[in-house]
């Protein structure tokens, strides 16, 4: 009886180790889509009173960790029955980013300047909406590259047991989902923390001026996470394109892959905002 309780033990000892390792080794293919996802959603999470920005970073972080129970049940179903689903999958879900980022572009391009009273009735939207609409659009973008995540995580053990996998997986999206969102939580608060510094140290001496250095870096690390961010939805989507694709991944072989990847995600975010601005002027409930 002690024999096999022993014995046990030492499976489930086994397993956590091949699972650690595993675990290791996927974060490490993932580590890439983990930076898009820290640098996208760190802005998505910005903009708003200090006093929402916890809230509205929990809110996301809770969309987050749905998409996780959504995704990764499904993603090893397919894996297992329909693998050929995952790729369609993942590019829709690449149209999707390339879109949003060459719509954020022309947005900052030709952003037209508001009338004063478009400015009031956006100001009242704000109050009601604008903050739920935020959280919608990070959730869904988190969704996009949590597939990619999942998938690559589950391509890097493909070759081990269900049980493995089953616990790779999950393990690599709890990490991605705490270790991202735990850095927003901190680049979000670093006003807050700077202000208590400056507080502490009575406006003098190291802690004073370490206050005052977070409080004036966070606007500039907001704006270079803006960029960051919708670069990184380029890339991300332009990558999905050139390693799902066949004919992408071989088309002109001798150009940098980032070049590619860039080049690519351009061009079908600009064909995918065509297309959804005609169809907002045919459909026009797609405006809402």
């Amino acid at each position: 009886m002690a024999a096999g309780f022993f014995a046990i033990l030492d499976d489930i000892a086994a397993l956590m180790d091949d699972v650690a390792v595993a675990t290791k080794i996927a974060t490490q293919k993932t580590a890439g889509i983990l930076g898009d996802d820290l640098a996208v959603n760190a802005e998505k999470a910005t903009g708003f009173l200090s006093s929402r920005e916890i809230p509205v970073l929990w809110a996301i972080t809770k969309g987050s960790f749905i998409n996780k129970l959504i995704i990764v049940p499904i993603a090893l179903l397919l894996s297992a029955f329909f693998p050929a689903a995952i790729k369609v999958i993942l590019i829709l879900g690449g149209v999707y980013l390339a879109y949003e980022g060459v719509e954020k572009i022309i947005e900052y391009l030709f952003h037209r300047t508001k009338e004063g009273h478009e400015v009031i009735e956006e100001a009242i939207e704000d109050d009601s909406a604008a903050e739920k609409a935020k959280i919608k659009s990070a959730v869904a973008t988190d969704f996009i590259l949590s597939i990619e995540i999942v998938i690559i995580a589950l391509g890097s053990v493909a070759e081990k047991t269900l049980t493995t996998q089953i616990a790779t997986v999950v393990a690599v999206a709890l990490l991605a989902t705490i270790g991202v969102y735990g850095i927003v939580a901190l680049i979000v608060r670093m006003d807050d923390a700077g202000y208590k510094l400056i507080k502490h140290a009575n406006n003098k001496g190291f802690l004073s001026m370490l206050g005052s250095l977070l409080v004036k870096s966070l606007p500039i690390i907001i704006r270079i996470l803006a960029v960051v961010g919708t670069i990184a939805l380029i890339l991300v989507a332009g990558g999905i394109f050139a390693h799902n694709i066949e004919y992408f991944h071989h088309l002109y072989p001798t150009i940098p892959a980032i070049i590619k990847e860039t080049v690519l995600g351009i061009l079908v975010g600009l064909l995918a905002v065509i297309i959804m601005a005609s169809a907002k002027k045919v459909f026009p409930f797609l405006k809402k």
